[in-house]
């Protein structure tokens, strides 16, 4: 395989994972609120400081993301993220479709984030390979 095909590959999976981050933290700020993403977050035994934190990085890991800066830091604090939500949907089933949503999105997402730990920015970034990866 050649390099400029990794990093394309790489370039794929961080646009499709950032602007996914940024939907999702997008909609927690401006349809369910901080304050009901907040009251969520306690009601599955979180504190409501983590709907906060929550907000902050899917939108700032999006945005990282999209930007090919820190992708491995992000998408490894990602893969932990999308793996305690897969273990929290999982008494729903696999469908996502499923009231209260199943498994199958959060863990088709940790997969595609460790793929970008895996894989770093790619050339296709705005820093230099040195601070990108």
């Amino acid at each position: 395989m050649k390099y400029y095909q990794i990093d394309l590959a790489s370039l794929i999976l961080r646009i499709a994972l950032g602007v996914m981050f940024l939907a999702h933290g997008f909609t927690k700020l401006f349809v369910f609120t901080p304050t009901g993403t907040a009251q969520y977050f306690q009601s599955l035994g979180f504190p409501s400081f983590v709907g906060y934190l929550t907000i902050m990085f899917e939108i700032g890991g999006g945005l990282l993301l999209l930007l090919g800066i820190l992708t491995r830091i992000i998408s490894l604090l990602a893969v932990i993220q999308m793996t305690v939500i897969t273990f929290i949907h999982s008494v729903n089933g696999w469908s996502f479709s499923n009231s209260g949503g199943g498994w199958e999105y959060p863990a088709f997402m940790a997969l595609t984030a460790l793929s970008l730990v895996l894989l770093g920015s790619g050339r296709f970034s705005v820093l230099p390979k040195y601070i990108a990866y």
